[in-house]
């Protein structure tokens, strides 16, 4: 079960990689053209409502409730069943997204002036034209996020996690092609439909194979086929919850907007970073899971096989997130050093984006076991936890950043959220154990205190070796403190017998050996 279960996740962290290095290529390029100016801005507000819809509609929402019913018919004696609900599925979400894309040609004024309130005029027109041009790109990545739906219940993970390359490579060739002919607002048009274009590639490569493990669809938006109700009342109230976290995220980028020119972006440069690990240990142990929990739920022994799968979920996360986090926290500013001051991105925007890194750093734990947590109560059919805790998380969210915004700027909104990341965890882990008992047996318990004690001993590390680089240079700076960082973690927990240091170590033995 988790060799298995391990397979799955490296396949899924193995795609994901792939897509956010080219992520990081593209972020640094958008920050050579654009840096943190009021163009930035524009772009990542506009980029919030596509989104929230591909959120509401998509990946998330449709691994909670889609794959759970679609992989069960897949394992009854009448496949026709699993390729008549695919069908039903997709066409309600064509429906659904083309009419959201609709709404939002017609209302991106309004849009506008909700998520971004304190814009200056000349910012909220650019805004209002780059939603025009990005909101058909929700439909597109919806659809796609059906593909992946559809793979990930036949154990096919690299792909649908891999295709957002596509995404990313569009959008650095617009601008490599253009920014040096171009700037500011018109760079950012263009560099809109070249983010549609490349919504409309990711979903082009996943369709053929999504098809073909599918078998004949019939794309017929139908209530009446098997299964499909039984996707709608687990997608209800999930909808609801991603409603909730995006409700959250809006609310960041519109407390943002209230403060100095160069806030929004600071946050989108941020949340990248934050999102790597995230994606890469949280989703994919998350997104592996899903399909073998909602097998087993229905199983004699159900009860310990969550516990035991979410257990170990839950260490592996922590045991490449925690690491991360801490040097988010002590090496923010030589990371976001190298990866971003280029261009029109100097040193000051360096220092603002560092101090908004480290104060998202205190919720990463957070951010990426909250997903593995509600996966158990989705595979216990029961959505309902989740959406009632996500929405008190929002609360305190809010308050929080309002409370430390004033002091702190972008860095206070990125700690309020931060801080109710972990209140969430903490809040799906004290739910979980009602229905399954004390989920950490002492094994588990002792592997997440190694992480805690070799995460900071790697931090002193670190900043000796931030230190040590900085003799050489920014670029030493940020070379050697990283690599020292990983070293010193790797070598206590290894030392101290942590189960996944020995396994990476005896992968990374494997890989350096002739």
């Amino acid at each position: 079960m988790a060799r298995a279960a391990g397979r799955a996740a490296a396949l899924v962290a193995a795609g994901i990689f792939v897509s956010r290095i080219l992520g990081f290529v593209r972020e640094r390029v958008f920050a050579h053209y654009f840096g943190n100016a009021a163009a930035a801005d524009a772009v990542r507000a506009a980029l919030k409502i596509p989104n929230l819809i591909r959120n509401l509609l998509g990946e998330g929402t449709l691994s909670a409730s889609f794959i759970p019913v679609y992989a069960r018919l897949l394992e009854s004696e009448d496949p026709r069943a699993a390729r008549a609900l695919a069908g039903a599925v997709a066409s309600l979400l064509l429906v659904a997204t083309g009419v959201a894309a609709l709404l939002g040609l017609a209302f991106a004024p309004l849009i506008t002036a909700v998520v971004a309130p304190g814009f200056d005029r000349e910012t909220r027109r650019l805004t209002v034209t780059l939603v025009r041009v990005l909101f058909p790109m929700s439909g597109l990545l919806v659809l796609a996020a059906w593909c992946l739906g559809v793979l990930n219940s036949h154990r096919r993970f690299f792909l649908p996690y891999a295709a957002p390359t596509l995404w990313n490579v569009a959008q650095i060739a617009v601008l490599i092609a253009l920014g040096g002919v171009t700037a500011g607002g018109e760079l950012a048009v263009w560099l809109a439909w070249g983010t549609l274009a490349g919504a409309a590639l990711q979903l082009a490569i996943q369709v053929p194979t999504a098809l073909g493990l599918a078998g004949s669809v019939d794309f017929r938006p139908s209530l009446a086929v098997h299964g499909v109700r039984d996707v709608l009342r687990a997608w209800t109230p999930v909808v609801i919850g991603a409603g909730v976290v995006q409700i959250s995220s809006l609310v960041d980028t519109l407390l943002a907007s209230l403060l100095e020119p160069g806030a929004v972006a600071s946050l989108g440069y941020a949340q990248l970073l934050t999102n790597l690990p995230i994606a890469l240990f949280g989703v994919s142990v998350a997104a592996a899971s899903l399909p073998e929990l909602s097998r087993e739920a229905a199983g004699p022994e159900a009860r310990e096989a969550l516990r035991a799968r979410l257990a170990d979920g839950f260490r592996r996360i922590v045991f490449f997130v925690l690491p991360c986090a801490f040097a988010f926290a002590v090496l923010a500013e030589p990371i976001v050093r190298l990866l971003f001051q280029t261009g029109r991105f100097g040193a000051r925007d360096t220092t603002l984006v560092s101090g908004v890194l480290a104060a998202y750093s205190l919720g990463l734990v957070g951010y990426a076991t909250v997903k593995l947590f509600a996966s158990g109560f989705y595979a216990l059919q029961d959505t309902r936890t989740p959406v009632t805790i996500a929405a008190s998380s929002v609360i305190i969210s809010a308050l929080l950043s309002l409370m430390l915004m004033p002091y702190f700027g972008p860095a206070g909104v990125a700690l309020g959220s931060g801080l109710a990341a972990t209140y969430n965890m903490v809040m799906h882990l004290v739910h979980l154990e009602r229905r399954t008992g004390a989920v950490f047996r002492h094994a588990d318990r002792r592997a997440l205190a190694v992480a805690l004690v070799a995460s900071g001993v790697a931090s002193v590390v670190g900043l000796a070796g931030a230190r040590l680089g900085a003799s050489i240079g920014p670029i030493g700076a940020a070379l050697v403190a990283p690599v020292a960082f990983a070293a010193a973690y790797l070598g206590v927990a290894r030392g101290a017998g942590h189960p996944d240091a020995a396994r990476l170590a005896a992968i990374l033995g494997r890989w350096l050996s002739p």
